[in-house]
């Protein structure tokens, strides 16, 4: 059963890391197919459950060498209806996928004896990088809430939106959750002027989505986008930065057009991205609690960033 749903810890002056960018881990490190970016597909075979449980393994491993409390986002960002048809399943299949991969991550999170927090992860119905299947926020709603209600019988604690593109998907989103009664995280992700795809300001966004949503969602992250590309936009401490908690950045510079282009991993610098996290816990968002990476990061990136941002979080709590 759920053991946080009612009261997630990361919403306390506690430390928390999740993982790093799954997907290009998979990939480039452990020389797995992932058709459409869909690591839940993996679940299908007892090598892929094996696979994605060293994946996630090494991140619990890491937290209690830190000792920190650990979010564990399940391998379910495709794991929605459209991508998932492109992969031959049905609605009854995907349901199931979505209930093994929270069943991975809870036994893990079982068999820890630090706080594990388990996110149903939900990614966008198109392009991550690119709005190109815009929906109305009650479309998205529909949309998304046959996967929303599935994490909803299950052991997960709350649901993470991660690659949230354009604001009414992100609306529609937080409307499903809060119609089964499940925590809601909104992840944006940004281009290089700091702005959303849709050219929308990231102030704007979470403060759009909060106002047609009554602020349900409980709190907001950034992924998918080097620090580079947003540092502008939270430079100076404002109100609606305190609603941004966690952070998930990449590891290249890249756009996300030469992402998109790119035939070779870019795994950036570590160091350089842990320093970057501290300077930003420092200054603009000076409350994160969820400290992660995404595209081109894996463990090393999150163990740098980890030894950046403690001793930084302990002197700003």
């Amino acid at each position: 059963m759920p053991r946080y749903r009612h009261n997630l810890p990361q919403l306390r002056d506690e430390f928390f890391m999740t993982d790093g960018g799954i997907e290009t881990t998979l990939i480039f490190q452990e020389g797995q197919d992932l058709p459409h970016f869909a690591a839940f597909h993996l679940l299908k075979s007892q090598e892929g459950f094996e696979v994605l449980r060293k994946y996630f393994r090494s991140y619990v491993d890491l937290a209690a060498r830190f000792a920190t409390g650990l979010i564990l986002e399940t391998a379910t960002w495709r794991a929605n209806p459209d991508w998932a048809a492109k992969l031959g399943y049905d609605a009854r299949a995907l349901a199931t996928a979505n209930r093994a991969a929270v069943d991975l991550v809870a036994q893990l999170r079982d068999e820890s004896g630090y706080p594990v927090v388990v996110s149903g992860c939900i990614g966008p119905r198109g392009d991550g990088y690119v709005p190109d299947r815009a929906m109305s926020a009650r479309e998205a709603q529909n949309y998304h809430r046959a996967q929303i209600a599935t994490f909803a019988a299950t052991d997960a604690d709350l649901v993470t939106a991660i690659t949230m593109n354009y604001v009414e998907e992100a609306v529609g989103i937080a409307l499903a959750a809060r119609e089964a009664e499940m925590p809601a995280v909104i992840s944006f992700t940004v281009e290089t002027d700091g702005r959303l795809p849709t050219g929308q300001s990231l102030e704007d966004a979470i403060r759009q989505t909060d106002f047609e949503t009554s602020a349900y969602p409980a709190y907001y992250m950034l992924n998918c986008a080097h620090p580079a590309h947003f540092t502008d936009a939270v430079r100076d401490a404002k109100a609606w930065m305190s609603r941004i908690r966690g952070l998930r950045a990449n590891a290249s510079k890249m756009s996300h057009a030469e992402l998109n282009e790119a035939t070779e991993l870019d795994p950036g610098d570590p160091v350089e991205l842990g320093h970057v996290y501290a300077s930003l816990l420092r200054g603009g968002l000076g409350q994160l609690h969820v400290f992660g990476g995404c595209c081109g990061t894996d463990l090393r990136h999150v163990e740098q960033i980890a030894t950046a941002c403690l001793p930084a979080f302990h002197r700003s709590v």
